[in-house]
């Protein structure tokens, strides 16, 4: 093999400390991450060890505040640090932040003592959660959720099932979006749902095109039966906290589209650099050597671009447009990047002996979840020229 591999990102952060963290994240990536990425993946195996390290080494709940177990960390290092765990595999980066949309409701909208008594298993107890907005017949349009969470005394009976739930049926705690009084936005509220909460099962596990190792379940509530003291926010703010928490989310997609793309073309390069044809490396043809150039640009543009959302973030200025750009440009990015890097390996890239194929079709969900990728572009649009007058 050449000795001319692809070095590790050189990454801008702000703080020592925030450098060793990466080297921490790198170091976990390549022992205990990477090596079974491709082999678990195939199987569909679930790695629910790698979750416990994580927070074990503080990692899952690094945007949050060290009161309560958190690593107080900026998004701009928060989001970093998902970039490198989906390069080495995306179950664990997104799993990482699906995990931090779960917390976000409780850590934004909930009292003192609600935060006291439930974000330090949350953050750092070796907690997993899950987020719960979509249905069968409500994703786009979140605000039609049916659910219900119908009040008796002080506990809700919540009925329902929610869809596409990342984590489904294995995750310890679940942030749910029901709905508590009339049609529309303003009748939603937020709990927080135990994961064995009696009357709450998972389905079977839906197939899927990629990320094999990540339970996709729905989930049905059937009668669950939840304190009032797990409401999150105000009766009916449900919506405005699921908003914020997206906004969020979105930019951790698009850091986790970064990872993935950034690994394929690392090994595109690689391969391009080892691999002979008519007496020379392929990287030396021209045709090879702009696709490669193409792959890297597209993805320093999106790494640029989901930094300067995180840290309009961080400086708590709005950045709700630029969180949709964001999530827009990188996850087309990561799709283009990921098709091209099984074209610069021909034949070898569509087999699963190279990860690129495996890459590709993990890029593709990227586009869909967390608001569809032409939810993005009304939300942009919406920015842009104000509401539809339609």
């Amino acid at each position: 093999m050449t000795d001319r591999a692809p070095q590790p990102v050189d990454r801008q952060l702000p703080t020592e400390e925030s450098r060793d963290l990466l080297a921490l994240v790198r170091e976990i990536a390549q022992r205990e991450i990477r090596p079974r990425a491709a082999e678990e993946e195939e199987s569909g195996r679930f790695p629910r060890e790698v979750f416990t390290l994580l927070s074990e080494a503080g990692l899952l709940g690094l945007p949050y505040p060290g009161e309560y177990g958190g690593g107080e960390q900026p998004y701009e290092v928060y989001l970093q640090v998902l970039e490198e765990l989906a390069a080495a595999r995306l179950t664990v980066g997104l799993g990482v932040s699906v995990h931090s949309l779960a917390c976000h409701g409780l850590a934004g909208y909930g009292t003192k003592e609600q935060q006291g008594a439930h974000l330090p298993a949350m953050l750092g107890g070796g907690l997993l959660g899950a987020y719960c907005l979509s249905e069968p017949a409500a994703g786009s349009d979140a605000a039609s959720l049916t659910t219900k969470a119908v009040r008796d005394g002080d506990e809700w009976v919540i009925t329902g099932t929610k869809a596409w739930i990342t984590h489904g049926g294995v995750a310890d705690f679940y942030t749910v979006l029901a709905r508590t009084g009339a049609e529309g936005p303003k009748g939603i509220t937020a709990f927080l749902v135990p994961g064995d909460a009696e009357g709450l099962t998972a389905a079977v596990p839906e197939k899927k095109m990629g990320m094999k190792g990540s339970p996709t379940a729905q989930l049905h509530f059937d009668g669950v039966r939840v304190p009032d003291a797990r409401r999150i926010g105000e009766e009916g703010q449900g919506f405005t906290i699921a908003l914020a928490a997206l906004d969020a989310g979105r930019l951790g997609i698009a850091a986790c589209a970064i990872g993935v793309a950034q690994a394929a073309l690392d090994e595109a390069l690689t391969y391009a650099l080892d691999r002979k044809q008519f007496g020379h490396p392929i990287a030396d043809f021209q045709g090879l050597r702009f696709m490669l150039a193409d792959m890297a640009t597209k993805i320093e543009a999106g790494r640029a671009l989901y930094l300067a959302a995180a840290r309009l973030r961080d400086a708590g200025k709005p950045f709700s447009r630029q969180a949709a750009m964001a999530k827009l440009f990188c996850t087309d990015a990561a799709m283009a990047v990921t098709t091209d890097a099984v074209q610069v390996l021909g034949g070898y890239g569509y087999t699963a002996d190279f990860p690129v194929e495996r890459l590709m079709r993990e890029a593709k969900v990227l586009q869909i979840v967390e608001g569809t990728n032409q939810i993005q572009r009304m939300v942009i649009a919406r920015h842009l020229a104000g509401p539809e007058t339609r």
